[in-house]
């Protein structure tokens, strides 16, 4: 098997094993966060680079935090282009929890930089 044989179901539930894989105090901390699925970027994404994922929303070190009537905070995972990334099943899942924690990470405040540092790109 693949990475371009994992469908959307099974690269769901690689998302979901990801989430419950982070420490309890992480998962408390990104629980009003909505997690999601695509398959590609946003059509309008004009970006450097291949984008795999992306945090929209407020980070939760703001004071503040959001809007009243403004939308959840979300993090999207965009599916195609991390299959395009990852040679096997394995690659994937690795894949899935860097990105995620990637998104994690700027939905805590880091910058993009701070998290290249760390090694979460």
């Amino acid at each position: 098997m693949d990475a371009d044989s994992i469908d959307l179901d099974t690269f769901e539930d690689m998302v979901t094993q990801a989430l419950a894989e982070l420490p309890d105090w992480v998962q408390r901390a990104v629980d009003g966060i909505a997690i999601m699925v695509d398959d590609e970027p946003p059509a309008d994404y004009h970006g450097r680079g291949l984008l795999l994922g992306q945090f929209h929303g407020v980070a939760r070190t703001r004071i503040g935090g959001r809007v009243p009537g403004s939308l959840p905070d979300r993090i999207e995972l965009y599916r195609v282009p991390i299959l395009r990334v990852s040679q096997t099943p394995d690659d994937v899942a690795a894949r899935v929890r860097k990105v995620l924690g990637h998104e994690i990470g700027h939905a805590f405040g880091i910058a993009e930089t701070r998290l290249r540092e760390l090694g979460w790109y």
